[in-house]
């Protein structure tokens, strides 16, 4: 997949109104960059197959697409991340009915997206906790996206060092010797980097949650 655009996550309000526009390529291609790995880490967590998470993937992104035109953004109602859970539980579900059409993966008491009640003699199936897999998830998405976008931020070399030190795991003395640069400047790389994902993460957050 290619590399999420430079505005990484746009704002909730300007991404939704910009998304009402079907014909709108670019924004959609904006939206399924930054949320593609979200639903389908999710899917595979919850137990589906490579192929049967892609399909989710694509079948959330086509619901998405119905219901957002009448999708009204108003946190003190409900959140962009609780009603993106919803679109993706459903085709979630829809992936398990096709593999057997009585044991269907939705949570307890939960309706359809048709807003029908449950079927008699359905059997139902909560673990993982789909909510919890998604709050993993939707972090783990939050993280790398900050990590690229200050990565684009940052002097090369510093993230270099901040790569092979923290995500590989290099002992600092080799990280030195490998980058001719000292010990000491392996650790200011470390910590400037990580002050800056971090402000990028609480950005996002107050973007997106």
């Amino acid at each position: 997949m290619a590399e999420p655009p430079e505005e990484l996550i746009p704002t909730r309000a300007t991404l939704i109104q910009r998304l009402k526009n079907w014909q709108d390529q670019a924004s959609w291609q904006d939206f399924f960059e930054i949320y593609w790995r979200l639903i389908y880490g999710v899917a595979i967590k919850r137990g589906l197959t490579k192929v049967e998470a892609q399909d989710v993937v694509q079948e959330t992104m086509i619901s998405v697409a119905k219901h957002i035109p009448a999708f009204k953004y108003d946190p003190a109602i409900g959140s962009f991340k609780a009603w993106l859970l919803n679109m993706t539980r459903w085709r979630i579900a829809d992936q398990f009915r096709k593999r057997q059409p009585q044991i269907v993966q939705l949570e307890p008491d939960e309706e359809t997206p048709l807003g029908e009640g449950k079927a008699a003699g359905m059997t139902y199936h909560t673990e993982p906790d789909l909510n919890q897999v998604w709050d993993d998830e939707w972090e783990k998405n939050l993280l790398a996206a900050a990590a690229a976008k200050a990565r684009r931020q940052l002097d090369p070399k510093q993230y270099q060092i901040f790569d092979l030190y923290v995500n590989k795991g290099w002992a600092v003395e080799r990280v030195a010797k490998a980058l001719s640069v000292s010990v000491s400047q392996v650790y200011v790389a470390k910590n400037r980097v990580t002050e800056a994902i971090k402000r990028e993460v609480e950005r996002l957050q107050n973007e997106i949650t």
